[in-house]
């Protein structure tokens, strides 16, 4: 795993992890110690009480048809609901199937990443021509043999047929001759003093000898075929290799050069633009006169990148209404991902913007810890905003609750397998929502990290993972989904540049 044993110690610790005192109100902080008093994490059965009266948002997630509400409890969603609703709004974009750009043919060297839009034919056999797999001797009939004295080496033009009872030095690669019978690799023969081939190869790996023949001695013959990869023996011209929907790996890359392409149909990146809001935030030096760092700004387009987006600007908007709309509807990317002003304060303007937009909000709250001001919305046709919350690590959470499918859906990019892991120590839950806890993997358990405030970046930065805790908690090993770090599970998404 990527943190080390020594940092992960200092990180780990199920006494550090409640939840920040900014991220609860009054009510939510009561009911999370009475719960705390009464019962023990990761209880199953809990009755859960209404979250301030009024409706629910409909299935997909819209908000109902009187209008978009500023932020409100009434309408969020749980963190799973929320997910879906991400995955599926692209899919909506377009009816039917999801509203990915058209599919365009770029070279194999600027596919790494991206998903194949046309499936992977074979332009050729392969091997295209019988071939060696070892360095030693093309051989024809039994031996001993009489060796030519020119050898054959790989990309050069066919070699003049063998005759029975003739050997020639082959590399591993190279072109077969006609009428080659085997290839005896180098360590597996010798050369008399009269400059003829033996074979010296261990008896199992012979032809069975006749009834009846001595056991005494070298043998001298090989099976036919042996060591010798005949044309298409992986494929042949026309057989599909890989079906549509293929991430493209570094092994597809060497495959499809294999089998002829220069270029590959793939769908391509979802562009994003990313709008970090705030008056207060500083781009370089220390924190002074109530000035803090922007940590979104240099950790966002890194991210996304590694989550198969195209970052295509990181603008700075600063707290002003109209400079926020102007920002939003002169972007042409897929995607708008904004941070911050998704609450309900004094500057918080993205709500009464996408009202003023017309945008129709998909998702306007999710039932976790952090980042439950996060939001969802179609702007047009086939363009989405992504609200994340201005702290940090609940930027991070919006960023895998709502970003991560609906990204990796107008990509066309395969979901990951769900995977599940127990975690060593007790988690402290929050009464009704989800919560997002970074980890570190150990072995067959995972570790929970301290240092996971909204505002904290400390725990994420040695985490292998997000472990997705219950309403209510978890108990000492008890399992968790788990939801991997992009550089932590080594996958093609590392993209990061």
């Amino acid at each position: 795993m990527n943190a080390s044993g020594a940092r992960a110690d200092q990180g780990t610790g199920a006494t550090d992890d409640a939840e920040d005192p900014d991220d609860l109100d009054v009510e939510e902080a009561l009911a999370l110690v009475n719960d705390a008093s009464g019962r023990s994490p990761g209880d199953s059965a809990r009755a859960r009480a209404p979250r301030r009266g009024g409706s629910r948002p409909a299935a997909d997630g819209r908000s109902p048809a009187t209008g978009h509400a500023r932020h409100d409890d009434r309408h969020a969603l749980s963190w799973t609901e929320a997910r879906t609703v991400a995955e599926r709004a692209a899919r909506r974009g377009a009816g039917s199937r999801a509203a990915h750009r058209a599919p365009a043919p770029v070279p194999l060297e600027a596919a790494l990443g991206l998903t194949l839009a046309a499936p992977l034919t074979a332009l050729t056999d392969l091997p295209s021509f019988d071939t060696s797999a070892m360095d030693g001797w093309a051989v024809s009939g039994p031996g001993p043999w009489a060796v030519r004295e020119e050898g054959v080496l790989a990309g050069h033009a066919e070699h003049s047929p063998l005759t029975d009872g003739e050997a020639v030095r082959i590399a591993t690669g190279a072109r077969v001759p006609s009428d080659t019978t085997a290839v005896l690799r180098s360590e597996h023969g010798r050369t008399d003093d009269n400059g003829r081939l033996h074979a010296t190869l261990p008896r199992a790996a012979t032809a069975p000898r006749p009834a009846g023949a001595s056991h005494a001695g070298p043998v001298s013959t090989v099976a036919h075929g042996q060591d010798i990869r005949p044309r298409g023996q992986e494929c042949r011209s026309g057989e599909q290799l890989l079906s549509v929907g293929t991430l493209v790996t570094p092994a597809v890359l060497g495959l499809a050069a294999a089998a002829g392409y220069d270029t590959l149909s793939t769908f391509p990146r979802p562009r994003v633009e990313v709008l970090v809001l705030g008056d207060e935030l500083l781009t370089g030096g220390l924190p002074h006169d109530g000035l803090i760092r922007d940590a979104l700004g240099p950790m966002l387009p890194p991210w996304l990148r590694a989550l198969g987006a195209e970052v295509t600007a990181v603008r700075r908007v600063r707290d002003d209404a109209q400079t926020l709309y102007k920002a939003i509807t002169r972007s042409g990317a897929d995607v708008v991902l904004t941070t911050g002003g998704t609450a309900a304060g004094p500057v918080d303007h993205v709500h009464p913007t996408l009202r003023r937009i017309g945008a129709e909000l998909l998702v306007d709250g999710v039932e976790v810890r952090p980042g439950h001001p996060m939001l969802l919305a179609r702007i047009k046709e086939n363009q989405y905003l992504v609200g994340l919350p201005g702290n940090p690590l609940a930027a991070v959470s919006g960023l895998l609750t709502l970003a991560e499918p609906l990204l990796r859906t107008l990509g066309a990019r395969p979901a990951p397998e769900p995977y599940t892991m127990p975690l060593r120590d007790a988690v402290h839950g929050h009464p009704h929502d989800t919560r997002l806890i970074p980890v570190v993997l150990r072995g067959d358990v995972a570790l929970p990290l301290r240092y996971n405030g909204p505002a904290m970046l400390r725990g994420i930065a040695v985490a292998d993972a997000l472990a997705v805790v219950p309403p209510g908690g978890t108990r000492p090993g008890q399992e968790a989904e788990l939801l991997d770090l992009p550089w932590a599970s080594g996958g093609i998404g590392v993209c990061f540049t």
